[in-house]
């Protein structure tokens, strides 16, 4: 089969919401980036980040550096941003990377990382997991079955196992959680 490269999805890459610009820092337009991946981390010069301006049309700025400051923030600077006004603009601003580079930056602990594995409750396939909503007591997790969309709560009690190898993740869902958003 040869590949149509006029395809409309040849060039998209899938990308990963990983967490949002929340201040800047000093006078050269470092920024304070807030994400989920569940590890001090460094982006390289020359990583991609997308950022949000507008709403589903990140645009993509390159990192000129970076330096861990917890598992939640890294300080980064972009190409292009020389100064504290312009970095002032990105605060508040989704950040996205690149699918290919988010299996190499989050903690394969973290419950970021389940993004993406397929949902099956009690040995019944249900969809991907589309998003993960960290909450101060419960993670929800987000996915769509019959154009709905469903929140399904993530707990020990309802998790069997993390699958990693099939990027599955079983569990047993309560009765009647389903029934809530599809009837």
């Amino acid at each position: 089969m040869l590949l149509n490269i006029s395809s409309p999805d040849f060039f998209v890459l899938k990308n990963i919401h990983i967490g949002k610009i929340v201040a800047t820092f000093g006078v050269k337009g470092e920024l304070i980036l807030l994400h989920a991946l569940g590890k001090k981390t460094i982006f390289k010069k020359g990583d991609v980040l997308f950022i949000e301006f507008t709403k589903n049309a990140p645009l993509p700025f390159f990192v000129e550096a970076s330096k861990a400051r917890t598992s939640e923030e890294s300080l980064v600077l972009l190409e292009s941003i020389t100064n504290k006004e312009t970095a002032h603009k990105f605060i508040g601003k989704k950040v996205w990377v690149p699918e290919i580079d988010f299996k190499k930056l989050a903690a394969k602990q973290s419950a970021i990382s389940l993004l993406g594995m397929l949902i099956v409750d009690n040995g019944k396939p249900l969809a991907a997991i589309e998003e993960i909503i960290e909450q101060p007591h419960q993670i929800l997790v987000k996915i769509t079955l019959q154009n709905k969309e469903v929140l399904i709560p993530l707990h020990e009690e309802v998790i069997v196992k993390a699958d990693k190898k099939n990027n599955q993740l079983h569990v047993i869902l309560p009765d009647g959680l389903l029934d809530v958003y599809l009837s």
